[in-house]
């Protein structure tokens, strides 16, 4: 059972961690402290399925690691939703950007000839 509390100190861990949101300077060692906790559980979880590990929702630690588990998704979900939308706004603002420096890019050239098959 001792796994099991481990697992249980690592994801509360990460549960906090995850409850504020980085700034955009600070994202990178949110996200590295992020992966380290997940890979930390993903030894645990591995550990205890390899043991033979059954969840029993009547056990409180365990009913405690399901709740924790569904709110950790959740909030890797919000993480996960601000940086795509973070990474959308770099391509609306490059895109725009380009088209400022070059604005006749995507005109096709019409060079104004005419062809007259009347001879």
């Amino acid at each position: 059972m001792n796994t099991v509390q481990d697992l249980l100190q690592v994801s509360a861990k990460l549960y906090q961690h995850l409850t504020i949101l980085p700034s955009e300077d600070e994202r990178d060692v949110f996200i590295e402290k992020v992966h380290q906790y997940l890979d930390e559980r993903g030894v645990l979880v591995e550990q205890l399925q390899q043991e033979g590990f059954q969840v029993d929702l009547t056990n409180k630690a365990h009913a405690t690691l399901a709740e924790l588990d569904t709110g950790i998704k959740e909030r890797l979900d919000k993480v996960m939703k601000s940086i795509q939308a973070d990474m959308k706004d770099l391509q609306n603002a490059k895109k725009n950007e380009q088209q400022y420096l070059n604005p006749y890019a995507n005109v096709q050239v019409m060079d104004g000839r005419y062809y007259d098959k009347k001879n």
